[in-house]
């Protein structure tokens, strides 16, 4: 075995860890040597969503060490970033297997530290988290949450003073106070809980209250407020303020998905809890067929990802993808604050560079500026901590199903998000028309735009390098053509580095360093490939698009654009 692996376990083996995690270590290393090995090679670190893992014992796996380890290390800084100030933080969690204990464990360690500390009395979504940050003045905050994985993970999500997820320098500065902390006993594990306030029910009032004023046209759900929606919160926190907004928004017909109700970490209805997989959906689907609904939502376990479901003009069922609901809240909020007076000549709108260009062209046709940032919502908060004072932000959203309307939080919001979207079905259902055939009318306005993406896993202690490996033979050797049409331009986020490759000039990319790539084409396809900041995948984003002239040249439309993709995948060697 390696010798810093071996290091690292016979650290914990003669360390101050209780005797249960010892003869754990002890049993695998005897029935189990690459599973224990896998979880001491390396330390988890921060990525785009913070501290996530599988649960067990060891550096790699989330455990009461690890996660007391990384309180420790952010309590330091803390105190180092604000040295004459109360530090207040607040704490949530989802509805995962050890969530609660996670939660209460970064509460006492933090509540040690000296620092004011407002813990959540049960679990509660993780946009309410980054709302209760800037409601109290916190300077900082942590959710327990592994967001859309599967059952065995459990995470961590660090924030800041504004309610965003840590971004450079914090970010690395947090990691490297963690790394300082030579032994497990160097963390203050109690003695601090007269420092810890529980919130609960009075945050939610507000929550719920600032939700209810993203509202544009709250006298069109009054017309349709039997609109029938079904909601499934994918056996997470969504079930705890979701039928609440929906209600004080004045809707009075939602269903329920009972078989996914109750908060669950065993997540037993689903693979994967995440509303991006139609088997999570699949339930909700049933249920919205069987009584003829107007609009599916579901969250996912921590409640920031939103899914849809609606009826296609042959009255199938069929599922939104993050392009298509993004799209929708971008024009919808965009286009009715505009027929309302309430659109500001300093209005802006931010999306990330893997998500569809054409949000760029419904706000350039709207004279809206819109914004384009790196992966993850932290990118997108920095953004708007920047641009406040001069810009008034709208609405900003990703591909992987985040929506974050209004500036009052500052990470992606599903809660929200699922009022908005049923408000827009209720609004086109006020035009005779279905959201579904919002969609197409806008693909004949701005043109269609077909993206799909691929996740490729390496799993294991290899996984990382064969990834790199990967990132390194496309920077090296970019595709010369994909699908019949020229690449022109390549894009390298950690190069910060544009380049026409027909003439060979180059342009600087003023976004932080992301090992990024994109490959755009002589007709617009745009090609991106990222691996993956918390988990050991590599994502490959592909869009294309073309004009349609009518609707009833859809369908031919996709399937052209989607052989087009199969092609792309097919050249790239991906498939």
């Amino acid at each position: 075995m390696d010798a810093i692996i071996e290091q690292k376990i016979n650290s914990w083996l003669n360390g101050a860890y209780d005797e249960e995690t010892k003869n754990k270590i002890k049993e695998l290393q005897q029935s189990a040597p690459e599973e224990v090995a896998d979880a001491f090679y390396r330390n988890l670190e921060f990525g785009t969503g913070g501290l996530r893992g599988i649960m067990g014992i060891g550096t790699n796996r989330m455990n009461k060490y690890t996660v007391g380890i990384a309180t420790q290390g952010y309590a330091n800084y803390l105190k180092q970033s604000f040295p004459s100030e109360e530090i207040r933080v607040a704490i949530a969690h989802d509805s995962r297997n050890n969530s609660r204990f996670f939660a209460e464990t970064v509460a006492n360690v933090f509540g040690a530290n000296g620092i004011k500390v407002f813990l959540f009395e049960a679990l509660r979504p993780t946009p309410e988290l980054s709302f209760t940050i800037r409601q109290l003045g916190c300077k900082g905050g942590v959710v327990c949450t592994a967001s859309h994985n599967p059952k065995e993970y459990n995470g961590y999500k660090a924030y800041w003073d504004d309610g965003g997820q840590l971004v450079p320098p914090h970010d690395k500065a947090v990691i490297a106070e963690v790394e300082k902390i030579a032994d497990v006993a160097d963390v203050k594990w109690t003695g601090g809980e007269e420092n810890i306030t529980i919130v609960g029910a009075a945050m939610d009032e507000a929550y719920i209250k600032m939700a209810k004023g993203l509202s544009v046209y709250p006298e069109v759900i009054q017309q349709q407020k039997d609109l029938k929606i079904v909601y499934t919160p994918i056996h997470g926190t969504g079930i705890t303020l979701v039928p609440q907004v929906l209600k004080e928004y004045g809707f009075e017909n939602v269903t329920i998905v009972e078989e996914q109700a109750t908060p669950d970490g065993n997540f037993p209805t689903v693979v994967y809890p995440n509303p991006e997989e139609k088997e999570a959906m699949s339930l909700g689907l049933k249920k919205a067929a069987e009584i003829d609904a107007d609009i599916l939502c579901a969250t996912d376990p921590d409640a920031d990802r939103v899914g849809i479901g609606v009826k296609n003009i042959k009255g199938e069922w069929v599922l939104m993808n993050g392009n298509q609901t993004a799209v929708l809240a971008f024009n919808y909020m965009i286009e009715s604050r505009k027929e309302k007076g309430l659109q500001q000549p300093n209005d802006m709108v931010v999306k990330t560079i893997v998500t569809t260009n054409m949000i760029d062209v419904i706000a350039g046709k709207s004279g809206v500026k819109c914004y384009n940032v790196l992966t993850g919502f932290k990118w997108i908060a920095e953004l708007i901590k920047e641009k406040e004072a001069n810009e008034n932000y709208v609405v900003g959203g990703e591909e992987s199903y985040g929506l974050m309307i209004g500036s009052q939080l500052r990470d992606k919001d599903a809660v929200s998000a699922v009022a908005i979207l049923c408000e827009m079905a209720a609004y086109e259902k006020s035009k005779g028309r279905s959201l579904y055939q919002k969609m197409l009318d806008l693909y004949v306005q701005f043109g269609y735009y077909q993206e799909d993406l691929i996740s490729i896993t390496k799993k294991g202690r290899n996984g990382q390098q064969e990834i790199a490996e990967m990132m390194e033979g496309f920077r090296a050797a970019p595709p010369k053509e994909l699908a019949g049409s020229k690449v022109v331009q390549l894009l390298d986020y950690e190069l910060q580095l544009k380049t026409d490759l027909t003439s060979g000039n180059t342009e600087t990319i003023t976004l932080p360093k992301s090992n990024v790539l994109q490959f755009i084409t002589e007709d617009g396809s745009k090609i991106s490939a990222r691996p993956s900041g918390t988990e050991p995948k590599i994502k490959f984003y592909f869009s294309v698009n073309t004009a349609l002239p009518s609707i009833d040249k859809f369908e031919e439309t996709q399937q052209k654009a989607k052989d087009k993709i199969k092609a792309i995948i097919g050249e790239m060697k991906l498939g």
